[in-house]
């Protein structure tokens, strides 16, 4: 969470963070704020609320707009994104490098990286996944249950409120996408690590149309967590549907205290994902080699910022062979660390921690130190605090059964090795709570298309509307056909 600061600060000190409100441009230096992981100060204009709220008495812009064309329109977005004279995203990365914790060249990746959402395949794909008949999204649909009672029914356009996370930039190129595909009236509040690529994003979609309603449809702004002055005005049913909420604990508590009849949440929650290996990885030294590599590929998704990225690995074996592999797995992550140039030391608390570990040699095994290259704890059971930041804990089991009592609904992605028993544990890992199992070392990518946090997003964006036409000719005699 960030922090207002309203004590007097040097100009050049200062980095802006201009908004986005529905097709403006604001800019300014009203408010400053420090972001949560860097202390950095930035500045940003005052939220014009009047120009943050879309009125409920007129229909969304995109609601007549065909999907095909917001479909082409955001290919076309992509193509600007990619395209390495795009001022927007050049000066968005420059500012972003000063208040994120991930180095410039992984943030970089991130942006550019995340355009590769906006392809039309893809596209096509998530919606015929999310909707059983993508035409609702377009039209109201014709409908006829086994009485004859007929009715129309249609996704119709949410008002829908972003609270997106400041460890991935590439999420507001994929919020943005899923808004627009919904048709949504969208308000992005973006994160004191990240107040600038959802803006950058929606300046480019405004240089290629200014007036085009995908534009008309997005705000982004910033405010700080928590700040009742803004949240009580705009976390409001007669305002919005839905608050879609990416964030810790601390971020979806504050927000499911404004909730209540007409007023949503869709949550994708703190998550954390885990590594399972079978005793088949000590079989061979290529084996084991093979096991370790793609362990340290999914610890370091996003350099272990990304929910997806694994903190905890599970391994089949005695202890002369879990360090074995936990000697293999840290040379593996510091050689992953040391390619994206992230050598960001833990913080003081997980330091102390884990500087306490050191002297339990009996209990504990320990590879690295606490500098930020890269970490392994091996443990007979997970450590009681959270791995982040390179730090990976092996924990030794003698069964992968016994690994199944750790795994709750909290746990997100769980990777799995040897391939061929993943089908042995999947009905069980969802029992106790998992939403996603995979091949150990792909963690990061996913079937496009597939559930996120055991859903289909765009399915619940939407606000489902019916119109129910009766089983008999009208009074007027017509027949309801024209819908």
């Amino acid at each position: 969470m960030s922090i207002t600061d309203t004590r007097p600060q040097p100009a050049d000190a200062i980095v802006a963070a201009p908004f986005f409100l529905r097709g403006e441009l604001f800019e300014g230096q009203d408010v400053t704020h420090r972001s949560r992981d860097l202390g950095v100060t930035f500045a940003t204009p005052r939220i014009a609320m009047d120009r943050a709220v879309h009125p409920r008495t007129e229909v969304p812009p995109l609601l007549n707009v065909p999907l095909n064309e917001i479909i082409d329109f955001l290919v076309e977005t992509g193509e600007r994104i990619r395209d390495p004279r795009n001022s927007f995203v050049q000066d968005c990365i420059d500012r972003m490098a000063g208040t994120h914790v991930l180095p410039r060249a992984v943030l970089e990746g991130q942006v550019k990286g995340a355009a590769a959402y906006l392809d039309k395949r893809l596209l096509e794909t998530v919606v015929e996944q999310n909707f059983p008949d993508p035409r609702a999204l377009d039209e109201w649909v014709p409908k006829q249950d086994f009485t004859g009672r007929k009715s129309y029914v249609r996704a119709f356009a949410p008002r829908l409120i972003h609270v997106l996370p400041g460890n991935s930039p590439g999420v507001a190129v994929k919020s943005i996408a899923q808004g627009a595909l919904v048709k949504a009236v969208n308000l992005f509040k973006m994160s004191s690590s990240d107040p600038f690529t959802t803006v950058a994003v929606l300046r480019t979609m405004a240089d290629i149309d200014p007036d085009h309603p995908i534009v008309r449809s997005m705000s982004a702004v910033y405010w700080r967590g928590g700040d009742d002055a803004v949240e009580q005005v705009l976390y409001r049913p007669q305002y919005f549907d839905k608050i879609v909420a990416w964030g810790g604990g601390d971020a979806i508590n504050n927000v499911i205290k404004y909730l209540g009849p007409g007023f949503q949440l869709v949550s994708f929650d703190p998550k954390t994902s885990i590594s399972m290996v079978g005793r088949e990885a000590f079989a061979s030294e290529e084996a084991l080699g093979v096991a370790t590599e793609l362990a340290a590929a999914d610890v370091m998704v996003l350099n272990q910022e990304a929910c997806v990225a694994s903190r905890f690995v599970f391994v089949e074996a005695d202890q002369a062979d879990a360090d074995r592999f936990s000697e293999r797995l840290h040379a593996r992550i510091v050689e992953k660390a040391a390619a994206s140039g992230d050598a960001r030391p833990l913080d003081a608390d997980l330091r102390e921690q884990i500087d306490v570990l050191t002297m339990l040699d009996d209990e504990f095994g320990v590879w690295g130190r606490t500098d930020g290259h890269g970490l392994v704890i091996r443990s007979d059971e997970p450590v009681d605090f959270h791995p982040i930041n390179k730090t990976a804990n092996v924990v030794r089991v003698d069964s992968l059964d016994e690994a199944m009592k750790y795994v709750n609904v909290a746990t997100q992605t769980v990777g799995f090795y040897p391939f061929g028993r993943m089908s042995d544990y999947r009905d069980r890992l969802a029992s106790g709570g998992a939403q996603r199992i995979v091949r150990l070392g792909e963690a990061g990518p996913s079937t496009i298309g597939n559930p996120h946090d055991a859903m289909y997003p765009l399915h619940r964006f939407v606000h489902w509307m019916a119109h129910e036409d009766g089983t008999l000719t009208g009074r007027d005699g017509s027949d309801g056909s024209d819908g």
